[in-house]
């Protein structure tokens, strides 16, 4: 058992899917041929830096599930983290705040990893955004890490509007392991995994593949036809 991997810095303003919905619409078949290839974790258009893409089921489920009580430890090794730039300097209190959990719409935030970084403790060398981010004069910015495993829609960028630090840029820097390194924006590398490598993520030929539940009656075939006219699955959302 084997898995393809792909790491690649995706740029501003693309969406993390291969179908265009319209003309003009910058999506990853401007960049990716491979058929077999499924998004592990999606990003926001208005999101950038690291999104893994994978020919394997398992591992792909193992990054993109969000955890439960039974699973969270599991999860825990395909953490994400962010680099987020935010309007305000953080206090402790909101630190402190973001690591406990914060209470969405959704549900309350599983605990965080938060550190404040200074400009020179930033882990990449930045590149120039296009469009650049929105700049006031009178309001400074800062950055932070921020490392979650779950998986709630625009998660990082509410978690940290909740506690009044509105997020300007939002870049995920590493999943699990794998980090951008010094991919270039727009660049991609491409691993393969062997079984041992797999098995050392908690990944084996014994790992319960995903649960499906297959529809019945007139569900059935509305399903069947769905099927049809759908050419690539939406991958699931993971919070940036």
């Amino acid at each position: 058992m084997t898995a393809t991997v792909i790491l690649f810095n995706k740029p501003y303003g693309v969406h993390s899917q291969f179908r265009k919905e319209h003309d003009g619409m910058a999506t990853l078949a401007d960049f990716f041929t491979d058929k077999s290839l499924r998004v592990a974790g999606r990003l926001d258009k208005d999101s950038e830096g690291l999104l893994v893409l994978t020919d394997h089921g398992v591992l792909n489920h193992a990054i993109t599930t969000p955890p439960t009580a039974i699973n969270a430890k599991y999860n825990a090794k395909h953490a994400k983290t962010y680099l987020v730039q935010v309007e305000n300097i953080p206090s402790a209190e909101q630190i402190h705040a973001l690591q406990s959990g914060v209470m969405l719409k959704d549900g309350k935030t599983l605990p965080a990893t938060v550190k404040h970084l200074a400009d020179d403790e930033l882990p990449i060398t930045l590149w120039a955004r296009t469009p650049p981010i929105r700049s006031r004069a009178s309001i400074p910015t800062a950055w932070l890490a921020i490392s979650i495993i779950e998986g709630k829609n625009r998660q990082v960028r509410r978690m940290v509007a909740h506690v009044g630090l509105p997020c300007l840029r939002l870049i995920r820097h590493q999943v699990g392991t794998w980090t951008l390194g010094d991919l270039e924006v727009g660049e991609y590398r491409t691993l393969s995994l062997s079984a041992d490598e797999l098995a050392k993520m908690g990944i084996s030929d014994n790992t319960p593949k995903p649960a499906t539940t297959k529809p019945v009656g007139h569900a059935a075939k509305a399903f069947k036809n769905n099927r049809k006219s759908a050419k690539r699955p939406r991958p699931p959302k993971f919070g940036g």
